[in-house]
C-alpha cells in the first residue's frame, strides 16, 4: 500500500426522484481511499451504501459532487464512452447475488470481462479458477453450483484480468457462515499477493477485521 490515492471524492450528494418527490440518499460524502488499501464501509440497510459503490464504479453519476476521482481521471468530466472504458479497464465488481449469466458455463462466466475487451482468455482465466478451488466445476452452469461456488466464480470473474479497484456489494450477504467465511478468505489471499485496492459494503460486523479501515455509513453520511 503506497500513499498515492485511487479514490479521492469530495462533497458527493445523491438524490432519488420517485413521483416527483425528492428523496436524498448520499448528504456531502467526503472519501479518499489509497492504493492497495481494503476498505469496508458498514451501515444498515438503506443508509446509502450501495448507492456509494454505484457512484464509484461509475455506475451513474451523483447528482451533484465537488470532486470525483478516481485513479487519477475527474470523473465528472469523462465523456460516457471514456467512463465506460475507465470502468472496464480499472474495476471489478462483486455483487450480493452473484450475477452469473444462468445459460454459459461457470468458466465462461470468468472470462467475458476479457471477452468483452477482446483480449486472450485461456491461460488467464484457468489459472484463477484453479486457484479459487473450482476447477472441478468450470464447465458447469451457475444453476448446478452452490450459492459457495457461485459466489467464488463470481469473485473470480471480478478479479480477472487483474483491475486496480475491486468494489464488492454484500458479497457474504446471501451466504451462510461457513461459505461467507471461505469467500472473504480468498478475497483476502488474491488482497495481500495481487495488492488490489477493495472497497467492501456490509452490514456484517464479523468481516471488518479484513480491512485495514472500517468506515461507518449513517443516513447517508460517512464517519471514521
Amino acid at each position: 500500500m503506497n500513499n498515492e490515492l485511487m479514490i479521492d471524492i469530495q462533497g458527493v450528494h445523491h438524490a432519488y426522484e420517485h413521483d416527483r418527490v425528492i428523496e436524498p440518499v448520499l448528504h456531502g460524502i467526503d472519501l479518499r481511499v489509497r492504493r492497495g488499501e481494503f476498505v469496508i464501509v458498514m451501515g444498515p440497510s438503506g443508509c446509502g451504501k450501495t448507492t456509494l459503490l454505484n457512484i464509484l464504479g461509475l455506475m451513474m453519476p451523483p447528482t451533484r459532487a465537488e470532486s470525483l476521482n478516481l485513479a487519477g481521471a475527474n470523473a465528472l468530466t469523462l465523456t460516457e464512452a471514456d467512463r465506460t472504458r475507465l470502468r472496464r479497464e480499472l474495476i471489478g465488481f462483486v455483487f450480493q447475488r452473484f450475477n452469473l449469466l444462468p445459460t454459459v458455463t461457470a468458466r465462461r462466466n470468468v472470462g467475458l470481462p476479457l471477452e468483452i475487451r477482446g483480449e486472450n482468455v485461456d491461460g488467464q482465466v484457468d489459472a484463477l479458477i484453479k486457484r479459487a478451488g473450482l476447477a472441478n466445476y468450470a464447465n458447469k452452469k451457475p444453476g448446478q453450483l452452490s450459492a459457495g461456488q457461485q459466489q467464488r466464480f463470481a469473485l473470480a470473474r471480478a478479479l480477472v484480468g487483474r483491475p486496480a479497484l475491486l468494489l464488492a456489494d454484500e458479497p457474504t450477504g446471501n451466504l451462510d457462515s461457513a461459505n461467507a467465511a471461505e469467500v472473504m478468505d480468498l478475497l483476502c489471499a488474491f488482497h495481500r499477493d495481487w495488492g488490489q485496492t477493495i472497497v467492501l459494503i456490509t452490514h456484517n460486523d464479523n468481516l471488518a477485521v479484513a480491512a485495514d479501515r472500517v468506515l461507518h455509513m449513517r443516513d447517508g453520511r460517512l464517519s471514521e
